[in-house]
């Protein structure tokens, strides 16, 4: 048994599945949960109250999601360290979230062994994927990536947007959004329109 322990926040949404986090970690004697919050927003302040040694953050969630707030804290905290645990496999969100911080990408139906030995590996220094994870950004890492002006398109096209309706939303000509929407079907490997816009929800360029 160690001395300190490794304190721990988790957040997320669904009271279940903070109640099986404090489940796991409440049989381990090296790490103690200290917190609980069930959005970005509950997440800062708890944060700021207890400062814990790892922040176990889902990604979506309402008011606010788990990468902007992994962006607030390290604002005020710079050596936070996170631990993303999501439902969410989609390459272009893996980026974003360790972009903001997160030391760690986890499923979670990895809720058991791999998830202790991830935390105690953040709380010495160490960075992890799961192999879902690391195969998602390897799938994509030679990719183009979308232009913002693609992933505006794609957005609009997801909403069920015509070229027409999307040219007018976005004051440019019907000719430019066509030329963008070949250069989007090109780039994600797409075969239509509906096909483009459920390849960025997958891969997380756009959200739902």
């Amino acid at each position: 048994m160690t001395a300190d322990p490794i304190r721990i926040l988790a957040v997320d949404d669904h009271p279940l599945v903070r109640r099986g986090i404090a489940t796991l970690v409440g049989g381990e004697l090296d790490m103690s949960l200290v917190a609980e919050a069930s959005n970005g927003r509950e997440a800062i302040q708890q944060f700021r109250t207890h400062r814990p040694d790892v922040t176990l953050m889902d990604i979506q969630m309402p008011e606010m999601n788990g990468v902007d707030a992994m962006i607030a804290i390290r604002g005020e905290f710079p050596e936070a360290r996170f631990i993303v645990l999501t439902t969410y496999t989609g390459d272009v969100q893996i980026l974003r979230a360790l972009k903001a911080g997160a030391r760690a990408y986890l499923l979670k139906n990895f809720f058991h062994k791999e998830l202790l030995e991830t935390i105690r590996a953040v709380h010495a220094g160490k960075k992890a994927l799961s192999a879902e994870a690391s195969y998602q950004l390897a799938e994509h890492v030679t990719d183009d990536a979308l232009t913002p002006a693609e992933i505006r398109v794609l957005r609009l096209i997801a909403e069920g947007n015509a070229n027409k309706e999307i040219a007018a939303q976005l004051s440019v000509s019907e000719e430019t959004v066509k030329g963008q929407v070949r250069n989007i079907l090109s780039k994600l490997g797409a075969n239509d329109r509906a096909h483009a816009a459920m390849i960025g929800l997958k891969r997380g360029i756009i959200e739902s």
